[in-house]
């Protein structure tokens, strides 16, 4: 079974938001995402500056199997990337939780979290799709 970590909110796509006290989120694709592309082997994600739109393609996933699309979860201002992907994509599959985030945000609406799914609703979402 794939790991949800409780801390997190999720989407139907499979992506996470981690939100931080500061008004910003870290957001990334979850441990059943990157189950199901296999060993990724490019991470492509918006560049820092732009804005995202929560529930809006942000990026793209590709592994030897497939392409595909990454979606924000949340809406706001791309402040950072997480640069270490563009020479090890295969962090997303080693730590998809940790050191394989995609970017972070400041959030435009910060009570856009409350409409996304918590750990429980996730995995409920994931043992649907299996």
């Amino acid at each position: 079974m794939s790991e949800t970590p409780p801390d997190l909110k999720y989407i139907e796509t499979h992506q996470w938001v981690r939100p931080d006290a500061d008004g910003t989120a870290v957001v990334g694709i979850t441990d059943f995402a990157q189950e199901q592309l296999g060993d990724v082997v490019y991470i492509g994600v918006p560049e820092v500056g732009e804005t995202v739109t929560g529930g809006e393609e942000a990026g793209v996933a590709e592994s030897v199997k497939s392409a595909s699309d990454v979606f924000s979860p949340v809406t706001g201002e791309v402040i950072e990337i997480n640069e270490v992907l563009e020479d090890e994509p295969e962090k997303v599959n080693e730590d998809p939780y940790g050191e394989g985030w995609l970017f972070r945000v400041r959030l435009a609406d910060q009570g856009e979290l409350d409409g996304l799914m918590d750990s429980d609703a996730y995995a409920e979402h994931v043992e649907t799709a299996e």
